[in-house]
């Protein structure tokens, strides 16, 4: 037992970085939602019960001015916004018109420090993000709460 020690510390760097979602293929950066079922939002309180929603997938490519994005998981095809402003995976901006008609399969238009940024009067859907440790617990049921994060 004494030699297997270290794996504690080890262990729980990995869940630290695990859960933060800070290693992540270059330029790219996942969303996750939640949803609200049996019940309506109100702001980013859920009145029924909270549920795990879509996870969106971001791939900025500074080069080209692009960001693809897609639903994990699904068969519906990839989005792309051209005419963006990008700095890096965790930094971009993209123009309502250059991102339509993707716009309005997604969550966000704009990313900044890793996180998604609400449209507030644009063409994509309401974005009711939570973090990846809630959307995990969510999709095993052990999540109580009702609301997502602040934005």
């Amino acid at each position: 037992m004494k030699r297997w020690w270290w794996l504690v510390p080890v262990a729980l760097f990995v869940a630290v970085i695990w859960a933060s979602d800070s290693l992540t293929m270059q330029g790219e950066r996942t969303v996750y939602t939640a949803g609200c079922q049996g019940g309506a939002w109100q702001a980013n309180r859920c009145t029924g019960e909270l549920v795990a929603g879509d996870r969106y997938r971001y791939r900025a490519l500074k080069a080209r001015g692009e960001v693809v994005f897609w639903l994990v998981g699904s068969s519906e095809p990839s989005g792309k916004f051209t005419g963006c402003d990008v700095k890096d995976g965790r930094n971009w901006s993209c123009r309502a018109r250059s991102a339509t008609p993707d716009a309005a399969r997604t969550v966000t238009l704009e990313m900044a420090r890793g996180q998604a940024l609400p449209e507030k009067a644009g063409p994509t859907r309401p974005l009711h993000r939570v973090s990846k440790v809630t959307w995990t617990l969510l999709t095993l049921g052990w999540w109580f709460g009702s609301t997502a994060e602040e934005d």
